[in-house]
């Protein structure tokens, strides 16, 4: 413990021949437990914001909060294509970085460990970057993805599935993915970052980056299937929004597969319901 209270004086040390803003904003970096915390707060609070500014008018708060319509329609304006993107690049970022909260942090307190002994560190945010980037490239292909169901009147005006056939083809899915081995090997690496750190632990940002490029890949991996549910359910729902960001989260921080198989089986039956409700409603069936 004196060895480490040591180590940390000699860090603070290293800044005073700084300007004291200089030195202070040194010692802050010095901490990247510290920049990890602020990372994932500051950039999952601008996802739900802008989620919010987008989908919220004044005169249907509740309405907005399930069902909001825009960029819908056959057609779509280089706007509506752009409108939709950034919707959906916030919706990844605000849904995904409480999920990757755990992995930043491992990475930061491997980093601070490094701090304090003098060794060169990358912040944290150049790990979260490489995240970042694998989901927004989920976000540019859902983005085509809902052009491509729109143009084919899949989706309603209000973005979510016009077709319940289609809602249980999801729901059946993502559920019969969450039994699949690549759910689980994913998940695996999702819940224990540190020896995937410790085996390929870099120094420099590129480096960095590339972790955060493929921790990104691990957790896409793991999560796209119930990404794509927000098709069924809405692509602006922001009631299935926060329920799945909170169900993804406990997911990762869970132990065994409980909880992982639980939900798909939860799944598979929302999907089921989907399906003999759309079969519901053309029986019997019309004498031609």
């Amino acid at each position: 413990m004196r060895y480490a209270c040591d180590m940390s004086e000699a860090a603070d040390h290293d800044f005073r021949h700084l300007p004291p803003g200089a030195g202070r904003l040194g010692a802050v970096f010095a901490r990247p437990k510290r920049v990890a915390v602020a990372c994932v707060i500051a950039l999952t609070a601008l996802g739900w914001l802008y989620l919010a500014l987008v989908t919220v008018p004044m005169d249907g708060v509740i309405a907005a909060l399930c069902r909001p319509t825009f960029g819908a329609g056959e057609t779509w304006a280089a706007s509506d294509f752009g409108l939709v993107a950034a919707m959906w690049a916030a919706m990844v970022l605000a849904m995904m970085l409480p999920s990757a909260a755990p992995m930043i942090l491992t990475y930061a307190e491997i980093a601070d460990t490094a701090a304090r002994k003098g060794e060169r560190i990358v912040s944290p945010f150049v790990i979260a970057g490489g995240y970042s980037v694998v989901w927004l490239g989920f976000a540019l292909l859902a983005t085509v993805a809902q052009l491509l169901f729109t143009r084919a009147a899949l989706l309603d005006t209000g973005m979510a599935s016009a077709s319940a056939l289609l809602s249980g083809a999801i729901f059946i899915g993502a559920g019969l993915y969450q039994f699949s081995a690549l759910k689980h090997a994913c998940l695996t690496q999702c819940r224990q970052p540190f020896p995937f750190f410790f085996a390929h632990w870099e120094t420099t940002p590129r480096g960095v980056f590339r972790l955060g490029l493929k921790q990104g890949l691990f957790c896409l991996g793991c999560c796209w299937a119930m990404m794509a549910v927000m098709f069924a359910v809405g692509t602006m729902n922001a009631i299935w929004m926060a329920a799945l960001a909170v169900v993804m989260t406990v997911e990762k921080m869970a132990s065994g597969n409980r909880l992982t198989y639980g939900l798909g089986a939860a799944l598979i039956a929302i999907g089921v319901a989907f399906v003999l409700v759309a079969f519901a409603a053309h029986w019997p069936p019309r004498a031609i």
